[in-house]
């Protein structure tokens, strides 16, 4: 592996000073938790980190809070593996290992789950951007497929959890403000005793954005309760309502990106300019749901969950006005099985998940904003369902886990305007995928190795993009998915490896028309494989003036190549998958005074990323230096003041943060705000619990 001139001097630099630290730091014992010691869910393991046979990324507070407190982006980015982008304020894409392929915008190909419920529509599409920034209390990121046990999509899998049991009763206010309009706003009330926790929020974000044609407005309201009725039950409810508003600037070329990139998409030919189109996003979603958990017996349990959720979406372009209705509802149930054994336990967990949707959806014709004449209408009904069974057995420091799953997806379409035509069904069934994975302990160090079949139907995005080119032919995708990876904690330093190898026949690939409409094709074999590092340290825990701190590192080098893909008199074969880079680099230092003083400084780093399955045209690499400072201090152990200024993009590099792949006309480019600032002050109430 080979890395930039720039990027061997920051290696250089940080081992330095990570000797530096070592060699004047006297370390006795940790007060920060270990990474390694976080009790992780993924695949119903409900184990510490170190014990998980899986590619496993945890987020948590901590690593949020050394961020600004308005997206969640930078947060996801300074781990291993995965790229959040976002193409303007509140448009974002996942990108796990490769899966941006399939996300003009949005997430695809990465199943999601809200406080256990089913977050990911029954047609493959999640609204990630409901969730505000304080809906996010922990992302456990399931790198690789995860169809054994969380059904379609080969991309992986993100459980977000929103409510810490150990949340504090009390009121939360937050108010910040920064660069390009940006005003934020948050106030919680947590509530609660030995049989009930409950938390409601509500956040107002609003800005200007960077970019012409870029502003947002967020309204988040939030209920998240937990209830014990026994030492044998617990209900977890969800509820949420989002009303999201931003506009959406549109890719620029190469030329208009480096003289103007503050532009939005200007007007070209036959189509208006996005500040013409009212190009933008309403959104409104609410969802409801409950987890019931119910211990049956000492080794017997039952986790089921039901949920409810309606997105209303107008979503005006250069090219139309669309509008859709998108009902989705459905369940998850969980049966566990645990038998203790001399020397380890037998754990068996089988289950199912069933969900369908209703949407509607139109086109209209766009003017100046507004929709006008109705140009088609159609009714898409979805059913994903599937059954999966899991078993676990560890022996001694030995763990085995081998699972499966049987899904089944169905459409059912009718375009019913500008004339009714026949019902179109189409089925992907009997999709079998099966997960194997074996770990070993040895000490201080955790070994494990796994094989995964992942497969993934098109999305109803997919099968009828905004391109309007219906393509019921296309094929679902699959693969098998190798992974080797080792984890050790040795004297406050902890380390986590994984190599992978990850081949897919049928990848669904975006194309865009000339009015950056979006359209799919299949693109035959791709070969992707890569390593992933994240490496931290815990530094000077015994000293008189610190009460924490932390230097980590997370490199992914990422290899992703197109196997055999022959398009019309095109031969992409060999050629670098778009939308990747080779290397990523994340790094920085997190500290913790005892009188309430703390900061981070953080540094990311990105490669060239191809634009083009042609690989003709590359985003250039940049560097990214953030810093943030703060202060916070209790008054008579009741109430906690706590103020806050951070920089991003320190060095002013011009950089875009969301291409748009294979782009016609060369409009590949989402210019990313340049240096900016945010400020910010936190007062927290403690109250008594509820007796």
């Amino acid at each position: 592996m080979r890395f930039p001139f720039y990027t061997k001097k920051l290696l250089l630099l940080t081992v330095v000073n990570v000797i530096c630290f070592i060699c004047y730091s006297q370390q006795d014992s940790t007060k920060e938790k270990s990474l390694q010691e976080v009790i992780i869910r993924a695949f119903e393991q409900n184990q510490k980190l170190k014990n998980v046979p899986a590619a496993v990324n945890y987020v948590g507070r901590q690593v949020m809070e050394r961020f600004s407190p308005n997206s969640i982006v930078s947060a996801i980015n300074s781990t291993p593996g995965v790229r959040m982008e976002e193409r303007s304020p509140g448009s974002y894409r996942i990108n796990i290992r490769g899966s941006s392929l399939r996300s003009p915008f949005g997430v695809r190909n990465v199943k999601v789950y809200f406080n256990g419920l089913p977050f990911t529509d029954p047609g493959g599409h999640t609204y990630l951007n409901a969730l505000g920034y304080y809906n996010f209390n922990s992302i456990e990121i399931v790198k690789g497929p995860g169809s054994s046990l969380y059904g379609a999509g080969s991309g992986g899998a993100m459980l977000i959890e929103s409510l810490s049991p150990s949340e504090e009763n009390g009121i939360s206010a937050e108010y910040a403000f920064g660069t390009y309009g940006l005003k934020n706003s948050y106030v919680s009330l947590t509530s609660g005793n030995e049989k009930y926790k409950s938390k409601v929020g509500y956040q107002h974000q609003t800005a200007d954005g960077y970019r012409e044609q870029s502003n947002l407005r967020r309204d988040v309201f939030s209920w998240n309760a937990l209830f014990n009725p026994s030492v044998n039950q617990q209900l977890k409810v969800t509820f949420l309502y989002t009303d999201l508003y931003y506009q959406t600037p549109g890719a620029l070329t190469l030329a208009e990106y480096k003289n103007t990139p503050a532009m939005a998409r200007p007007a070209a030919g036959i189509f208006p300019g996005s500040a013409q189109s009212g190009a933008a996003i309403f959104q409104k979603s609410f969802l409801a749901g409950a987890s019931f958990t119910q211990h049956l017996s000492d080794r017997f349990s039952n986790t089921t969950s039901f949920y409810g959720m309606y997105t209303d979406l107008r979503n005006p372009t250069i090219r139309n006005y669309g509008r859709s209705s998108e009902p989705h509802f459905g369940g998850r149930t969980v049966f566990t099985y645990q038998q203790p054994l001399a020397n380890g336990y037998l754990s068996i967990n089988t289950g199912g998940e069933w969900q369908q949707n209703l949407t509607s959806f139109s086109i209209q014709k766009n003017v100046g904003g507004m929709a006008d004449s109705i140009q088609t209408f159609d009714e898409a009904h979805n059913r994903q369902s599937f059954v999966f069974a899991q078993v676990s057995f560890k022996f001694f420091d030995w763990l085995l886990t081998a699972g499966t799953s049987l899904n089944e997806t169905t459409l059912h379409y009718q375009r019913l305007v500008p004339s009714p035509l026949p019902v179109q069904f189409r089925r992907f069934d009997n999709e079998a995928a099966t997960r194997l994975a074996l770990l070993k302990n040895i000490h201080a160090v955790t070994l494990y190795t796994s094989v995964a079949k992942g497969f993934s139907p098109p999305t109803t995005a997919e099968l009828l993009p905004t391109g309007s080119i219906i393509n019921l032919d296309l094929q679902p995708e699959e693969g098998i998915n190798y992974d080797i990876g080792f984890r050790a904690d040795v004297h406050h330093l902890y380390i986590d490896v994984n190599a992978f190898l990850f081949s897919l026949n049928n990848t669904i690939v975006q194309r865009r028309d000339a009015g950056g409409g979006d359209f799919f094709v299949n693109a035959g074999k791709t070969k992707q494989k890569g390593i992933e590092t994240y490496i931290s340290y815990t530094l000077f825990n015994s000293s008189p003036f610190v009460e924490k701190s932390l230097f980590w590192l997370s490199h992914t080098w990422h290899n992703f190549h197109y196997k055999d893909f022959k398009q019309l008199a095109f031969d992409f074969s060999g050629n670098r998958l778009p939308g990747d880079a080779e290397h990523t680099l994340s790094t920085g230092l997190d500290f913790l005074a005892k009188n309430g003083l703390l900061g981070a400084i953080t540094y990311y780093y990105s490669g060239k990323i191809p634009l083009s399955d042609a690989n003709d045209v590359y985003a250039d690499p940049y560097h990214l230096l953030g810093g943030k400072i703060g202060y916070q201090k209790w008054l008579k152990e009741k109430v906690r003041l706590k103020i806050f200024f951070g920089m991003d993009n320190i060095l002013n590099q011009k950089y875009s943060l969301g291409n748009d792949l294979n782009g016609f006309g060369g409009r590949y480019y989402n210019a990313a705000p340049l240096r900016n600032y945010y400020t910010g002050i936190v007062v927290q109430l403690k109250t008594k619990k509820a007796q």
